[in-house]
């Protein structure tokens, strides 16, 4: 069984995110049987999923960009992306073979229109909160097990700011998938990801994390 202290984060397991979806992570649905395995060994789960308005600025369809081209805007360089996990739309909704029997809240992230999200604790102006951070703390949690998609995008900002705010942070690397825009972008983020200090194990160790 897992430390009471230790909560598992499940990122954007989307139907849009796996094969047959408007932004489809190659084998993304291969981490569903592997996170239904380990979730119910955790205290407090918790899942996140994308949740853009129409129209939202990761749009490549919005700035008439190529997709996987950036664009600056303001502070912040912004990848174009095809539409995708568009608020109440099928490809907004978690995989159908994923149980959400062991989940305990869902944070809704990229909600606002002129304000990208990868990270699971702050939109990507890496100022504002998602309330995540004071619903875990709040609940003595001190350690995070990090799964889902994908790995070069929201798992590696989720996972390196939960290092940030002093969380001990693994993420379960057979429950991870990436979608290596630009190439080399997966073996890249691990290499960051371990040089934050993230540990990554397979889920046969997640009951020792």
């Amino acid at each position: 069984m897992v430390a009471s202290e230790t909560a598992l984060l499940i990122i954007d397991v989307q139907n849009d995110f796996c094969p047959g979806g408007a932004l489809a992570v190659p084998d993304g649905d291969m981490v569903v049987p592997v996170i239904n395995s380990i979730a119910p060994s955790f205290g407090r789960v918790v899942a996140t999923r994308d949740w853009h308005p129409v129209g939202h600025i990761s749009f490549a369809s919005r700035h008439g960009s190529e997709i996987g081209t950036t664009t600056q805007i303001g502070e912040i360089e912004q990848v174009m992306w095809p539409d995708h996990c568009v608020q109440g739309s099928p490809g907004a909704e978690f995989h159908p073979d994923l149980d959400p029997r062991p989940i305990d809240l869902i944070v809704h992230k990229g909600v606002r229109v002129d304000l990208d999200s990868y990270s699971a604790f702050f939109e990507n102006d890496a100022r504002t909160p998602t309330g995540l951070q004071y619903y875990l703390t709040g609940l003595g949690i001190t350690s995070v097990c990090i799964c889902g998609l994908a790995t070069d995008y929201c798992v590696f900002f989720t996972a390196t700011d939960a290092v940030r705010l002093g969380f001990t942070t693994h993420v379960v690397s057979d429950a991870v998938r990436g979608v290596d825009v630009p190439a080399g972008n997966i073996e890249k983020t691990i290499h960051d990801m371990k040089a934050a200090g993230v540990i990554l194990l397979p889920s046969a160790d997640v009951a020792n994390a």
